[in-house]
Formats: C-alpha cells, structure tokens, sequence
C-alpha cells in the first residue's frame, strides 16, 4: 500500500490498545510510522496482542505501558522513548474514560476520575512531549476531545474535561507554533466503539437519528484525520477543531 501522508516519524498513542486509539495507531502505521502503543499496565496482553497484530501485517509498533493520569508514570514514559529512540515526532492524546451520571448524583471520584484521565492526562502528555519537540524544532500533537464538549445529560464530568482538551489545544497551538509542532483536536461525534456498544438499542437508534448521515461513525472514520493531522501535508493546520461526527453538531 503506498502512503497518502508522510508520517514516517515515531508516533505514541495514548489508550491503544483497542478501539479508537487501536485504529488511529493502525491508521499511522500504514503510513509509515513507528507506532509506540500505550495503555494502562494491567492492559499489558491486549497490548502486546495488537503489536504483534501489527507486526504481522509488517508494520512497526511496540508496546510502552503507562497511565496518563499519573505524572511520573508519564514522564517516564516519554523518558523510555527518547532513551530508545531518540525522538519523539507524533502524539496522539486519546486515553480516556467515562463515569456517566447525573449531575445531582454524581460522586466526587466519579467526577475526579474522568477529569484526572481525560484532562490532566493530556495536559501531561502534552507538556512531556512538547518538551522534547520543542527541542526538535518540530512536532505534531493530536488530541481527541469529543462532540460532549457542548454538553451532554449525565456527562457533566466528561464535557467539561472534553472542552477543558479544546481550551488545551488552542493554548498549546498559540505557544508551540514558534517551534513548528501544531496541535489539533478532533471531536468525534457517535462512534461505534466499546464506550458507545454498552448504551441500549433504543437509545443508540436516537442518537443515529440525529446523524445528518444517517450512520454511526467507525474508529477508521476518526482515524483518518488523525493521520493526516499528523502528516507533514498539514504542516499548516494549527490550533483546529475538527469535528468527525457525520455532521452530528450541524
């Protein structure tokens, strides 16, 4: 398969073990990339079944456990990279969790949780790798957000980490761009993933209603964007908002 995008970089992809994040870390090696894929450590067999997945189909990726939520963990992660390779070129923030409830319901560890993952994880991952692109004089930074941005009934905790990424990203773009790294987020609008295959029938079929397309979205859709946000052909997009959604917040 001949590469659409130049991505012949080292790219790490937070939460690819599976799901999204599988499919944006399949998505880059295709186009050439050297895929570190991340998860949590008690993810390690998933982990290491997708690499070898991979390393099947003759394309190149090993495995760097580690949660986003801790600040150690992180830095030792980027640490690991670095030691091994020597570069840092492509991240794709896409670690995340739900802890859905009403807001008169909601916990403090529910609401604690989604927040320490879904935001303070890609403010760490994003301050670690900007150091080192920084540095580089080069970079691209891929972070998923979400259509929940603009609320969600029982997502209080995950739209306001979802726009807190948005608010991110925009700030990173404005800093890093003297640097030549853009940051982008994309938001994904119903996508047919683990996260969405628990919710009722009834309920996904409204959701699909509200979808001028007229279908759920497939890991690959988002994953498309991903590459190409992280391709030298966007050498000039930055600070974008790209909603992959099927025109979902039309």
């Amino acid at each position: 398969m001949r590469p659409r995008f130049r991505v012949d970089r080292v790219a790490l992809v937070t939460g690819s073990a599976r799901g999204l994040g599988k499919a944006s870390a399949l998505a880059l090696a295709r186009e050439g990339a050297t895929i570190i894929i991340n998860d949590l450590p008690r993810n390690e067999a998933v982990a290491e079944a997708t690499a070898d997945e991979f390393r099947h189909g003759d394309l190149s990726a090993e495995v760097a456990l580690a949660n986003v939520s801790d600040e150690a963990q992180v830095d030792a992660l980027i640490a690991g990279i670095i030691a091994r390779h020597g570069r840092l070129d492509i991240l794709v923030n896409n670690a995340g969790i739900n802890r859905d409830a009403m807001l008169h319901k909601m916990t403090d560890e529910q609401w604690q949780q989604v927040i320490a993952v879904d935001l303070s994880g890609v403010f760490y991952m994003t301050r670690a790798a900007s150091r080192i692109m920084r540095a580089a004089g080069r970079g691209r930074i891929v972070n998923i957000s979400s259509a929940s941005w603009m609320g969600n009934i029982g997502q209080a905790n995950y739209a306001a980490a979802k726009a807190g990424v948005i608010g991110l990203s925009r700030t990173a773009a404005k800093e890093l761009a003297r640097s030549q790294v853009t940051v982008n987020a994309i938001c994904p609008g119903f996508i047919d993933t683990q996260m969405t295959r628990g919710i009722p029938d009834a309920i996904r079929e409204q959701q699909v209603a509200k979808i001028p397309l007229g279908r759920m979205g497939q890991p690959a859709d988002v994953a498309a964007v991903v590459a190409f946000l992280a391709s030298d052909e966007a050498g000039y997009v930055t600070g974008e908002v790209i909603n992959v959604g099927g025109g979902y917040v039309l």
